[in-house]
C-alpha cells in the first residue's frame, strides 16, 4: 500500500516543481527516497525516532543517489515550526489487538514500534500529525497519510476537526479505505 501512497503524493506534487516535502516516521526511508528520486528538485526531509532506522534510510538514499535531510524527531513531542508544502506519513496504526490477524512475515521483519498502537488510543499519531500539519503546511499545502481501514471515518474526522478542507479517503487497489489526503486552507 505504501507504493500507492507515494503515487498519490506524486499526482498531487505536479502543482509545483520544487516542493518542500516532509516524511514523518520514515523508517527505512522508502517514501522519502522515492519522492526525492521522482521529484529531483524537491527538498525532502524525513523524521523518525529510531536512529537505526535512519541509518538504513540514509543507506537507501545513498544507493538511490538522492539527497534527503534525515533527523531524529518524535512527532508526539513538541516539534519546532518549519514550513512544508507536502507532509506524508505512514505512521503506526495497527491496534495491538489486531496482531493475531497479521501475516507472519510482517511480524517477523517489521519493527513492532513501526506497526502498533495501543488499543485505547489508535489515532494518537494522526492527532499529532494533523496538529503539526495544520501549523506547518503552507497555504493550500496537503497532508497524506496511510490509515487503518477500520478507522477511516474517525481518522478523516481528526483532520476535519483540526481545520483541514478537502479531506478525502482514498482506497487502495483492493478497494479498502487506506489513505487520507487533507488540504490546509
Amino acid at each position: 500500500e505504501t507504493e500507492e501512497l507515494v503515487e498519490l503524493v506524486l499526482k498531487h506534487a505536479v502543482k509545483t516543481d520544487s516542493p518542500q516535502i516532509l516524511d514523518i516516521g520514515t523508517g527505512s526511508g522508502c517514501i522519502a527516497v522515492s519522492l526525492a528520486k521522482k521529484k529531483p528538485k524537491a527538498s525532502v526531509s524525513a523524521w523518525d525516532i529510531s536512529s537505526s532506522a535512519l541509518a538504513i534510510a540514509q543507506k537507501n538514499a545513498i544507493l538511490n543517489q538522492v539527497k534527503v535531510d534525515f533527523k531524529i524527531i518524535n512527532i508526539l513531542e513538541n516539534v519546532h515550526k518549519q514550513p512544508f508544502d507536502i507532509i506524508v506519513s505512514n505512521p503506526p496504526y495497527i491496534a495491538k489487538s489486531e496482531s493475531d490477524e497479521m501475516r507472519k512475515n510482517v511480524l517477523a521483519f517489521e519493527p513492532h514500534l513501526a506497526l502498533f498502537v495501543e488499543d485505547q488510543n489508535p489515532l494518537v499519531f494522526y492527532e499529532a500529525i494533523a496538529q503539526f500539519s495544520i501549523e506547518n503546511l503552507t497555504k493550500n499545502g496537503t497532508c497524506f497519510v496511510e490509515i487503518n481501514e477500520a478507522f477511516g471515518k474517525e481518522t478523516a474526522a481528526v483532520f476535519e476537526e483540526k481545520g483541514f478542507v478537502s479531506v478525502k479517503i482514498h482506497q487502495d487497489i483492493y478497494q479498502k479505505n487506506r489513505f487520507i489526503s487533507a488540504e490546509k486552507p
